[in-house]
């Protein structure tokens, strides 16, 4: 019997509006597997003053690319701190 199962893993794209003349900074973050990962990432990162925006290209069983649109450059610090608040890491590198 070869029954499969849909697990519902696809890769995705979430987002909210990336305004324009805002101050773009794309990271990647390990982890991520689906939509909840998405908002929760997403959630996380909004709350840090003055981001405007963030989009998540989400990447099962890779790096996922996370958009960030703010008013100013985010501290690299409160950006990790709020990617592992919600229960992820930071990548390397984003590609």
């Amino acid at each position: 019997m070869n029954d499969r199962i849909d697990l519902g893993l696809r890769e995705a794209v979430a987002s909210t509006p990336l305004p324009e003349g805002a101050v773009i900074q794309e990271i990647g973050v390990t982890g991520m597997t689906c939509a909840h990962c998405v908002r929760s990432v997403t959630e996380e990162i909004s709350e840090i003053a003055g981001v405007q925006g963030v989009s998540v290209d989400l990447r099962v069983g890779d790096v996922s690319r996370v958009t960030i649109a703010s008013e100013t450059p985010l501290d690299a610090a409160l950006v990790r701190d709020a990617v592992e608040e919600a229960g992820y890491a930071l990548a390397a590198d984003p590609s």
